[in-house]
């Protein structure tokens, strides 16, 4: 008997977690005779909507009108699963699975940690964050019998990643890029992505060079209103180079899952560049690595999971064991405390760490990308070569499914085991 799986997450949202919601969604569409799907849509922020007229939004459209009928005649849910942070987790079904990117920094709040053990099940999806719910401990004491307590994470918390997209025709930009070389950013203009020192660093490092920065980026969404404001902060930090040669080319608004694979390719776009704070899984570093894109990146976080391939040397195939190797342009950085004006109550914590990459380290990634483009162009196709093999579509869809149906725990380790290693390099 098919089991009724209600799913909460801001499917129609351009946004991280709408991604995230439309993958939980594709993974249980997968096994129609398992799964009947209800879907109840949130926002999530001041982000933009889909508009893509296509056979998933039909999709969508149909069953949240179906999920609005079918719970004013007071209809049950055998699941929920539900997308979102985990300051929104409620029990909402008798089983109840909370999905969640995470955090970008070292701890999580503790009405996580309370939000989590109300969960019969926790999918997240990276193993930075699965040790951020699993390192976190908080000691206090009971207002009432006035004993020692310990708040932590009582549940087992599992990894599905998200998998690789695949275009049978991707379209022209028409992109007008004076430079053979330009560099990709693509983050929000918020204080986790540091997008900010990503423009100055990137000026500073070329300002005599024929290069160019490509930057999609926006403050809140896709709105016009947003592009002006956006065009004032970057128009901003350019007004103190006045002379400088390099280029920053804006990209602002609402691009398809296509367009956006078409900036990847762009023959004129040699690598993506990064230095985020901090990355609960880092969805643009995946799918520029996947489209073997050269990613220039601090190796914190998130993104530690698919930008390292297991290399088997010599030496290591005769003990028949592993060694994860970078196959992108680590920027080295420091660890340090989240500044007061990132802290969000609930969510970012302010005695939490996240990662500060070096200027230095970071403009000097730059200049070797620049010089030796060869080489790491190489590495970002043996890159490409492990994850379009290891995060398949159907593999993750099975790995969703299986911790939805089969009430098991998918073991990170196990996985990483069973991974098909061959001589990448």
């Amino acid at each position: 008997m098919r089991k009724k799986v209600l799913v909460r997450a801001p499917v129609l949202t351009r946004s991280g977690y709408g991604e995230h919601g439309r993958f939980v969604i594709r993974a249980l569409r997968s096994r129609p005779e398992l799964f009947e799907v209800y879907v109840i849509p949130i926002n999530w922020g001041e982000t933009g909507w889909l508009t893509e007229n296509n056979e998933e939004r039909s999709w969508l459209d149909e069953r949240i009108k179906q999920t609005a009928t079918y719970g004013e005649q007071g209809g049950q849910f055998d699941i929920s699963i539900q997308v979102s942070i985990p300051n929104e987790w409620q029990g909402m079904a008798p089983i109840n699975i909370g999905v969640t990117a995470g955090i970008e920094t070292t701890k999580v709040a503790p009405v996580w940690l309370e939000k989590a053990n109300m969960m019969d099940k926790i999918i997240t999806i990276s193993e930075h964050s699965k040790q951020s719910f699993v390192n976190t401990v908080y000691e206090g004491m009971n207002s009432q019998t006035r004993q020692p307590m310990i708040l932590k994470c009582e549940k087992d918390v599992n990894i599905v990643h998200y998998p690789v997209k695949t275009f049978d025709n991707l379209p022209e930009l028409g992109l007008n890029l004076d430079y053979d070389f330009n560099y990709l950013a693509m983050a929000q203009a918020g204080p986790r992505k540091n997008l900010e020192n990503t423009i100055r660093w990137f000026v500073e490092e070329n300002i005599d060079q024929k290069v160019g920065l490509v930057l999609k980026t926006f403050i809140k969404n896709e709105s016009v209103i947003d592009r002006a404001h956006t065009e004032n902060m970057v128009s901003s930090i350019l007004s103190t180079y006045p002379d400088r040669k390099c280029k920053v080319y804006l990209v602002h608004g609402e691009m398809s899952d296509a367009e956006i694979h078409s900036l990847y390719v762009h023959p004129k776009i040699k690598c993506l560049v990064s230095a985020t704070h901090g990355e609960g899984f880092g969805l643009p570093l995946f799918e520029a690595a996947y489209s073997a894109l050269p990613v220039v990146a601090p190796g914190w976080s998130g993104q530690c999971d698919f930008l390292y391939t297991p290399y088997q040397g010599k030496d290591l195939k005769k003990k028949k064991s592993k060694k994860m190797q970078p196959y992108f342009s680590e920027v080295d950085f420091t660890m340090g405390q989240v500044p007061q004006a990132a802290v969000w109550d609930g969510v970012l914590q302010a005695d939490s760490m996240w990662c500060y990459p070096k200027e230095g380290s970071f403009k000097m990634k730059l200049r070797n990308v620049r010089k030796d483009h060869k080489k790491w162009k190489k590495k970002a196709l043996i890159l490409q070569k492990w994850i379009l093999e290891n995060f398949k579509e159907e593999s993750m869809y099975e790995k969703f499914v299986d911790l939805v149906h089969k009430n098991e725990d998918f073991d990170v380790e196990n996985w990483l085991d069973g991974l098909n290693i061959e001589e990448y390099a």
